[in-house]
C-alpha cells in the first residue's frame, strides 16, 4: 500500500468519523452543531495529517537506511 493510499484512506475515515460523532450529537442547535462537526473535522485532518506526515517520514527512514545497507549479509566483495 502506498502512502498516498494510505493517507486517502486515513482522511477518509477521519471525515467519516466527524460525520457520525456530528451525526449522534442531536439536533437542538443546527448552528452549533455544524460549527462542532466543522471544529470535530479539523481535528480529524490534523490527526490524520500528522498521522501521514509520520508515515512519510517512517517511510523515508527506511528508504535510507535500505539505501545505505551492505549488499550481502558478509559484507565482503
Amino acid at each position: 500500500m502506498t502512502s498516498g493510499t494510505l493517507r486517502t484512506l486515513l482522511i477518509v475515515a477521519a471525515a467519516a468519523g466527524a460525520v457520525s460523532v456530528a451525526a449522534c450529537k442531536g439536533s437542538a442547535n443546527t448552528a452549533d452543531n455544524s460549527a462542532a462537526a466543522a471544529t470535530d473535522a479539523n481535528a480529524a485532518m490534523a490527526s490524520a495529517n500528522s498521522a501521514s506526515n509520520d508515515a512519510m517520514a517512517a517511510s523515508n527512514a527506511a528508504a535510507n537506511a535500505s539505501a545505505t545497507a551492505p549488499m550481502n549479509a558478509t559484507n565482503t566483495p
